[in-house]
């Protein structure tokens, strides 16, 4: 689940841009649902603009859904529909932080780009009503925010994030900068709250996605690397499952790659307004 506040992959937040030196990215807010389980897949970003909206320090409104801290945990409810089909998509979970980070750090040179996990590590209560699911596991919660597009700075990246042993939660920010720069980030984020920095092991390619994307992973020259699920297949991202082996240890990587110039193209704008309908 992703919240947005000024959707990064909005083809009409990118179209408003255009017309305009100033737009309110509160114009442009989508909560995007992701479920991969078999039989009951769903896929959700409606956008809404900002009569739809309402947000303080505790609580962010977007049309029928929303998102609460409740003191020790943050409660999701969301009542949104699925595309193509317009499945319904109606529940709510609960994510409880093992530890909450006050921790930022800038992706790209100008650091006009930042990310900072808020929740590592954290156990999550999922109950849904359509579809009818209903789990418990663990969770990982983080932002980003920028002062400008991604398609200024960025050409792509990969991110990987995976659980290591005494509940340390790892992640590494492979980064490729339109100026030729690259910038990696290797973090370790324990359960006490003290962050490690490492170096990353060198870069493997992964087999490239249906759409062509070249996907790349930090794995040890020798290691296994393996590509256990991809879930998202599309013109310029892919998010994938990946068998990996990190600071010693064999781990299930949670990995994504983003291709900027892909997203930026003419085509994909054309397309995303299927896989994101917007509504007042």
């Amino acid at each position: 689940m992703i919240a947005f506040v000024g959707s990064v992959f909005s083809p009409y937040y990118a179209l408003a841009r255009r017309r305009h030196a100033q737009v309110n990215p509160e114009n442009h807010c989508a909560i995007n649902l992701a479920i991969y389980s078999p039989g009951n897949k769903r896929w959700t970003m409606t956008e809404r603009s900002a009569a739809s909206i309402s947000r303080n320090q505790t609580e962010f409104v977007i049309g029928p859904s929303s998102l609460h801290w409740n003191g020790d945990h943050l409660r999701v409810d969301f009542v949104e529909r699925a595309v193509p089909f317009g499945q319904r998509v109606l529940g709510h979970f609960k994510l409880y932080p093992k530890q909450l980070f006050n921790f930022s750090t800038h992706l790209d040179d100008q650091h006009k780009h930042r990310w900072g996990p808020l929740a590592p590590s954290a156990r999550i209560e999922v109950e849904l009503e359509s579809p009818k699911i209903k789990w418990q596991g663990n969770a990982y919660f983080d932002s980003n925010e920028g002062d400008e597009p991604i398609a200024i700075p960025f050409k792509d990246w990969d991110w990987s994030r995976a659980q290591l042993s005494g509940e340390r939660t790892a992640v590494i920010y492979d980064v490729r900068q339109r100026n030729g720069v690259e910038r990696v980030l290797g973090l370790i984020f324990t359960p006490d709250g003290r962050i490690e920095h490492f170096e990353p092991p060198p870069r493997q390619a992964l087999p490239k996605t249906g759409w062509r994307i070249q996907r790349q992973m930090r794995n040890p020259k020798d290691a296994q690397l393996k590509i256990l699920e991809t879930l998202e297949d599309t013109p310029f991202y892919a998010r994938s499952v990946l068998s990996s082996e990190l600071l010693g240890e064999q781990v299930t990587s949670f990995h994504e790659t983003l291709d900027v110039p892909r997203l930026s193209s003419w085509a994909v704008q054309f397309m995303l307004p299927w896989r994101m309908p917007r509504v007042r």
